[in-house]
């Protein structure tokens, strides 16, 4: 393997770690100075090495790179390492992307709190990034925990009620999911004696045509349980709005936009195109579970009053379509929703950002208390939640638009007619609720009390332009995105 790639992957790992170290040597007034900045070389680099290892994998033609930080591959071939394709590569920049917005965003009133927050970050980066990374379901589930805390700490970071109510609930949850996921590792272990992707996957592979063991069948039921209440799936949804409403701005941007996707929803993609390609029950499971999100999450939104909770309850919505194409396990249903995971940390990041400036400039995201006619005051967050409303909703030529359509194409042609056009159905509620949203903060009719209104500026304003450019500039390009695919065999 060329040393350049090896070098770029341990930076996922390594830079994180490097900046919280930093952090924590340094005087602390110093460190929370520049912890910010730091953080955010910290994401823009992650975001420049996904770009630059994901063009080495289509230079060299290889669909994998392994590496290891601690061990000598050659030398111990047995040593534990990680692992980098597309797929991951796609989170990782992503997880760097809503990092950085992230950043940005408490850059403009994360107060006397910076230091906390960026070291908790670092510490949900490292996370992230390593359970994108394994390749072992056991290491899988340790950095699930580690980026499960730091969540949980970082909702109740100002230690006020509403927010220790909305931490105590997702550690409540996170803990159930905890308990089911070890379970099911156990069984799992007991049943094929590894806990191993690969290993795992050849073993279950073996059991296609006789009876599957009854450990085998619960430990497929813990795993579920599990990972739907990581994902926030409906049922197992009810943490989610009080979480997101109840975290600080920034907060709420980092847990919208990658950490509810990368603590469950890429666990989902990675086991139904892996572990559990061959399990054909656990992909209908997983099939009904994502119209349930997507329908109940629509739906759900429309009678919201805070803008923050109708976008919880619409990330549930979201999150069921990148399930349900993961879970026609066709390769067309895989790359919709790893396309529309990217696009949903773009759209939703946007959309909390937008949250965040009226927040700072109306003190409230009650939908009630808001004035009316805000886009003349506050022009760029009209226009960038406008856009990332149409991309939500998939309005083409929108990023969101394209996921949608190749995960609706992938479930109509795995012959779930009726899923298809029921979650076709559902975008059309999510533009009605949208609607809503827009007539009565934006466009509707100026309120007086509006007339003093200003639009932000400096980090929000950065934010808002970053994301609104990367929505409309990947559904202009996604054609010759669709190109580059098929130059590399996903399509014929």
């Amino acid at each position: 393997m060329p040393h350049d790639l090896t070098i770029a992957t341990v930076i996922f790992i390594g830079s994180p770690l490097l900046v919280l170290l930093i952090n924590n040597l340094l005087p602390r007034a110093t460190a929370a100075k520049i912890c910010l900045r730091l953080d955010m070389a910290a994401a823009a680099l992650q975001m420049a090495t996904a770009l630059f290892c994901a063009w080495l994998l289509i230079k060299i033609g290889i669909p994998n790179i392994d590496f290891s930080i601690f061990w000598n591959m050659n030398t111990l071939p047995g040593a534990a390492y990680f692992s980098v394709d597309m797929l991951s590569l796609m989170v990782l920049f992503s997880t760097g992307l809503v990092a950085l917005v992230s950043l940005l965003t408490a850059s403009a009133g994360i107060g006397d709190k910076a230091l906390n927050f960026s070291n908790l970050l670092m510490v949900i980066m490292t996370g992230m990034n390593g359970l994108v990374l394994v390749n072992d379901l056991f290491s899988l589930y340790v950095f699930l925990e580690v980026t499960g805390i730091a969540s949980f700490v970082l909702i109740a970071l100002y230690r006020d009620k509403r927010g220790l109510e909305g931490a105590f609930k997702y550690l409540a949850m996170s803990a159930i999911a905890s308990v089911f996921l070890l379970a099911s590792l156990a069984f799992i272990f007991m049943e094929t004696g590894s806990l191993g992707f690969a290993a795992v996957t050849a073993t279950l592979s073996n059991w296609l045509d006789v009876a599957q063991p009854p450990l085998l069948l619960v430990a497929c039921l813990f795993f579920i349980s599990a990972f739907s209440i990581k994902a926030a799936l409906v049922p197992f949804h009810g943490w989610l709005p009080d979480a997101y409403q109840s975290a600080p701005a920034a907060v709420s941007v980092l847990l919208g936009g990658i950490v509810t996707k990368a603590a469950g929803v890429y666990a989902i993609i990675r086991v139904l195109s892996g572990v559990f390609a061959n399990i054909h029950n656990v992909h209908i499971v997983f099939i009904i579970l994502g119209l349930l999100s997507i329908l109940y999450g629509a739906f759900a939104a429309i009678g919201q009053r805070d803008m923050k909770r109708m976008l919880a309850y619409s990330s549930i919505s979201q999150m069921g379509y990148i399930v349900l194409g993961a879970a026609t396990g066709s390769i067309l249903g895989l790359v919709g929703a790893a396309l529309h995971f990217f696009n949903h940390a773009t759209f939703k990041s946007t959309l909390f950002v937008n949250a965040a400036a009226l927040e700072k400039q109306l003190g409230t995201t009650e939908l009630d208390a808001l004035p009316g006619g805000l886009q003349a005051r506050m022009p760029l967050t009209g226009v960038s939640s406008v856009l990332a409303f149409f991309s939500t909703a998939g309005i083409p030529p929108l990023a969101g638009f394209w996921s949608k359509v190749l995960i609706i194409l992938a479930v109509w042609q795995a012959g779930f007619t009726t899923i298809a056009g029921a979650a076709l159905l559902a975008s059309i509620v999510t533009a009605a609720y949208f609607l809503r949203l827009q007539r009565k903060v934006f466009f509707g009719p100026a309120d007086d009390s509006s007339a003093a209104v200003k639009e932000v500026k400096g980090p929000l304003a950065a934010a808002q332009w970053l994301l609104s450019i990367i929505t409309v500039g990947f559904g202009l390009l996604f054609p010759a995105l669709l190109l580059l695919l098929q130059g590399q065999g996903l399509f014929k």
